[in-house]
């Protein structure tokens, strides 16, 4: 009988439809595993990548699939290590999330996921069918209870693998991050160690495809639920843990010196980095083009992109109107030169003459003044998008969460861009992540120590500089006032008077209200960015452009 079982855990970082290249990741760590390594976890749907959304209804990519599995199945012949191998699978007309073990030269078993999450980012109900709850499979005299994702966030398929003879739980995962999630995932593993018994292996994917962070933090829980083994976040790495057969069930051997989870704004920061390095490698970006304006909004976002790709891949681009103050042309270059990244200067100020000379025909005293202000900011897009055109590299839109909810951004003009690192990071959230930068320097990043957002930019009223004196709250109410309302109508869905309880005037609530139902039809037309929260504009946030339920509360309260 086997007395021991030395499993690895592959927390690895795939390409969505790049089944050569994952392929190449899972060869890679089968056969860089020491001879005594008895099993390989990997993540969910490793060989295609999660999620692979509707490729998945591709006939030719699932055959694609099912090649590369039966080429893994293949090469297992003779290979004292056995293989968890999630991907998609098609069984007659049926599409599933399922795992494979694959040994010796075969598939020994499949099992398939049966709680298919439909909510938030996910919609697999849309794509796979369920599966029955998971019967063990049976690997050197165990029975090891093989659940995926989902399956771990609700008792009923543990609880059958127990009832089975299941004695080890091994969970493979694509759990996107979210910045208050890492605690949930872990009591979760404990809910379940805890009705069981069993010790539990948690195996996460790590990496960014698009709007989406995978975080890694994959982890082991003995069968009290103590916490034996916790890997790195936002790293690909490959652990070892070795269980022992004891008189009452296995015993997993702890690790010494467990990484403690990442605080919360360095989480945050890194999961930016993260997801922006992510998205301009796997999309062939040469690099990055930012409209850096001397504002705080740029000013991050200048410094997450030299983090994540280096000064080199990085091109910044000064566009000076006559509203544009002194000081933001020397906090740009004061931050640029810091950064080590190119600065250009472009003024502006004789292209916007000329568009305002075309349209004055058109135009009259009573014209909107945004009329005039947003020529700046289009002039400004137009701008980066020919330089874009011209390099090749990709234009980073620098807007935060808060202006794209009450519209307070121009289309056509700083929401140009083909992805957005701040889509999901309140403006009081900015400022904090600005500070915390400024202190830190996150282990793996690109970009220099020290200070490399200047003081002066994050002390300095919030402007858009699109007229003399402007400051955003002349449209805005204070951002910690904006953001505490927003939060409460985005993240909680709380109404009205519930908010207002908080602290709020009525009339101020319903009117942010109003301004986050009218920026909808914008924000359809805005670049992807990192989802932090657990409710991100975008796949997450599905509200209807047209939509007059604000009308009904606005009467409700007469």
């Amino acid at each position: 009988m086997t007395q021991t079982l030395h499993i690895a855990l592959a927390q690895v970082n795939p390409i969505v439809g790049d089944i050569p290249y994952n392929l190449g990741k899972i060869r890679k760590t089968r056969d860089e595993a020491p001879d005594s390594t008895d099993l390989i976890v990997f993540p969910e749907m490793v060989v295609c990548g999660y999620p692979p959304e509707d490729l998945v209804l591709k006939p030719f990519f699932m055959d694609e699939v099912q090649r590369a599995v039966d080429a893994l199945a293949k090469e297992s012949k003779g290979k004292n290590a056995a293989l968890i191998v999630p991907a998609p699978w098609k069984d007659g007309e049926e599409i599933y999330n399922a795992l494979h073990f694959i040994h010796d030269g075969s598939i020994l078993a499949t099992r398939t996921k049966r709680h298919l999450p439909n909510y938030g980012v996910f919609d697999e109900q849309r794509r796979f069918k369920p599966g029955p709850l998971p019967e063990p499979v049976t690997f050197k005299d165990i029975k090891l209870g093989l659940m995926i994702c989902e399956d771990m966030w609700y008792p009923d398929a543990a609880n059958y693998l127990k009832q089975q003879g299941a004695e080890i739980l091994i969970i493979p995962n694509a759990s996107p991050f979210d910045s208050k999630k890492h605690d949930i995932r872990l009591h979760l593993a404990q809910a379940r160690t805890d009705q069981t018994g069993l010790p539990l292996i948690y195996v996460n994917q790590i990496g960014g495809q698009d709007e989406l962070i995978f975080d890694g933090g994959s982890f082991a829980l003995d069968h009290a639920g103590t916490l034996t083994t916790r890997m790195d976040q936002f790293k690909e790495s490959l652990d070892y843990i070795k269980l022992n057969r004891g008189e009452d069930g296995w015993r997993i051997e702890g690790t010494q010196n467990l990484p403690p989870p990442l605080q919360e704004q360095e989480a945050i920061y890194s999961a930016l980095v993260l997801g922006l390095r992510d998205y301009i490698a796997k999309n062939d970006f040469p690099g990055l083009l930012i409209g850096l304006s001397g504002g705080i909004d740029s000013a991050l976002s200048a410094a997450i992109a030299v983090d994540a790709l280096g000064p080199d891949a990085v091109h910044c681009v000064m566009m000076p109107s006559q509203y544009t103050s002194k000081e933001s042309l020397e906090d740009a270059k004061e931050q640029a030169d810091t950064l080590g990244v190119k600065l250009d200067t472009i003024p502006i100020e004789e292209t916007v003459e000329a568009f305002g000379s075309a349209l004055k025909p058109l135009l009259d005293e009573n014209t909107p003044a945004t009329t005039f202000e947003n020529i700046q900011s289009r002039t400004r897009g137009l701008l980066l998008m020919a330089l874009s055109n011209a390099s090749g590299k990709m234009v980073l839109s620098t807007g935060n969460k808060s202006e794209m909810a009450v519209g307070y951004a121009t289309l056509y003009g700083d929401m140009c861009g083909g992805f957005n690192v701040l889509k999901d990071i309140y403006k009081t959230q900015v400022y904090e992540m600005a500070r915390w930068r400024n202190q830190n320097n996150p282990e793996g990043t690109s970009g220099p120590d020290g200070m490399v957002i200047p003081e002066r930019v994050i002390t300095k009223n919030p402007t858009a500089e699109l007229r003399d004196n402007q400051s955003d709250q002349d449209t805005l109410p204070p951002y910690d006032v904006l953001d505490d309302i927003l939060t409460c109508l985005i993240e909680q869905d709380m109404d009205v008077d519930t908010i207002s309880k908080r602290g709020h005037k009525r009339e101020l609530v319903q009117n942010v209200w109003k301004m986050l139902d009218m920026a909808e039809y914008k924000r359809r037309q805005a670049p992807p960015g990192v989802k932090i929260t657990s409710r991100a504009f975008g796949r997450d946030r599905r509200y209807p452009i047209t939509n007059h339920f604000m009308n009904i509360i606005e009467k409700s309260a007469t």
